[in-house]
């Protein structure tokens, strides 16, 4: 997960980068209903091996997924406290509505 010392908009920087990605969208999308062995990512996304670990190591390095290894294969996951974390950023950004001063200048 998150670095502790990581800023609010560092992290943010690295959630929606791993995020602004076609492929790794994709791939969250697959993950979406359950683990999946990377060499079913790789049929399914039919996309080389050498890519699919590039996204795959984006999503892992920003906590997004997690894997398992299960002899010479590695099993992939997302990490629903990646998606608690990336809904709490966007709240975050929400616009807030303030009471405005009938005049900003005097």
């Amino acid at each position: 997960m998150a670095v502790a010392t990581h800023s609010r908009a560092e992290r943010s920087i690295e959630l929606f980068h791993a995020l602004s990605d076609e492929t790794r969208l994709e791939i969250i999308e697959l993950l979406r209903n359950g683990e999946r062995c990377v060499c079913e990512l790789t049929d399914t996304l039919d996309a080389a091996q050498s890519r699919l670990s590039f996204h795959l190591r984006v999503l892992k390095d920003a906590g997004i997924v997690r894997d398992r290894k299960d002899g010479r294969w590695v099993h992939y996951e997302l990490d629903p406290e990646a998606f608690d974390e990336m809904e709490t950023l966007v709240s975050a950004m929400k616009p807030r509505v303030l009471e405005r001063a009938d005049q900003c200048c005097a």
